[in-house]
C-alpha cells in the first residue's frame, strides 16, 4: 500500500483521517501544519507516495505546502482538503501540482475513496 503523509493542523481530524487510511492498509504520517509538513517530507527525502494537507493551516498554508513539496518532489501526488470557498478558488491553475480537492465536510468513506482515486492515477 501507499506511504502517506497527511497535515492537518486540527488534531482530532488527523487522527480520524489517520486510522481511515491505516484500515485500507497505507502507512501513514501527521504532520500539523505546513511547515511541520514539509519539514517531514524533506527528512524523508521526498520518500511519500501521497500528501494529503489541509488548505487553512498556521505557519505554511497547504497550498504553499503542495507548491514547495512539488518543486522538489515533481513525482509526488498531491491531494488538498478545504471547508472554505475562497481557497477553491485559489487552486485554480494548480492542476499540474495538485491531482484533486476534497471539499469538507466530508464522511471518512468519501475520503477513503478519494484517495484510493487519486491513488490509481498513474
Amino acid at each position: 500500500m501507499a506511504r502517506i503523509l497527511l497535515v492537518d493542523d486540527e488534531a482530532g481530524v488527523r487522527g480520524l483521517l489517520k486510522r481511515g487510511l491505516e484500515l485500507d492498509g497505507h502507512t501513514v504520517e501527521t504532520g500539523e501544519d505546513g511547515l511541520d509538513g514539509l519539514e517531514r517530507l524533506q527528512a524523508a527525502g521526498g520518500a511519500f507516495t501521497l500528501l494529503v494537507s489541509d488548505i487553512r493551516m498556521p505557519l505554511m498554508d497547504g497550498i504553499e505546502l503542495a507548491v514547495a513539496a512539488k518543486e522538489d518532489y515533481p513525482s509526488l501526488t498531491i491531494m488538498l482538503m478545504t471547508g472554505f470557498t475562497e481557497e477553491q478558488e485559489r487552486i485554480k491553475g494548480l492542476d499540474d501540482t495538485v491531482a484533486d480537492l476534497l471539499i469538507k465536510p466530508f464522511s471518512l468513506g468519501d475520503f477513503r475513496a478519494a484517495v484510493r482515486r487519486v491513488l490509481a492515477v498513474p
